[in-house]
């Protein structure tokens, strides 16, 4: 676990990295870059809550890459591939606190049981930290959106082609098209 002193010293490094990543573990944890369908997956949702921020005016829609900084025992970060967070605006630096939704879009490598319980404690790390509704993305299989809530971590509302997703409770009236990853 990291001394304070060190959290603040990795949150320093933090911002001088290329590229994504994430302080867990104490450590500074690279993120590939992501492929097509992946990126444009997360920007289509952005924008969507690009739309949403500028109709409700009630936080900020976050793109990928940018970083959150929260004080859970062994994370001290997060970078989803797209967030809502409704915190003070933080200037120039990272962001403070948990968004209240995360949107986490599967990349090739996140397949397979050791994935999936990275993924399950990443989320729980999420719900400690106070993000309300975690989104899992699957552009490369199964092709839906799998909706978390704070409130049944284990028990998420699944969202196929076809479809239409929601955040409830973290974005009260949002909604998006799982067909809308694919455009």
């Amino acid at each position: 676990m990291a001394t304070l002193a060190n959290a603040a010293e990795l949150i320093g490094a933090l911002g001088q990295v290329e590229g994504k990543a994430e302080i867990v573990g104490g450590e500074i944890v690279l993120m590939s870059p992501a492929g097509y369908a992946h990126n444009r997956a997360a920007g289509n949702v952005y924008v969507s809550l690009r739309r949403y921020e500028s109709e409700t005016s009630r936080g900020r829609a976050v793109s990928d890459n940018a970083g959150f900084i929260v004080n859970l025992p062994h994370r001290k970060s997060f970078s989803p591939d797209a967030a809502f967070h409704v915190g003070s605006p933080p200037g120039p630096g990272f962001l403070e606190g948990a968004p209240i939704l995360a949107v986490e879009v599967r990349s090739p490598d996140d397949y397979g049981p050791a994935a999936e319980q990275t993924m399950a404690a990443k989320r729980a790390d999420y719900f400690a930290a106070g993000t309300a509704v975690v989104w899992d993305v699957d552009v490369l299989r199964g092709g839906g959106i799998a909706v978390y809530r704070a409130t049944a971590p284990d028990h998420p509302k699944v969202y196929a082609r076809g479809e239409t997703a929601e955040a409830e409770p973290a974005l009260p009236g949002w909604t998006f098209p799982v067909d809308d990853l694919f455009d």
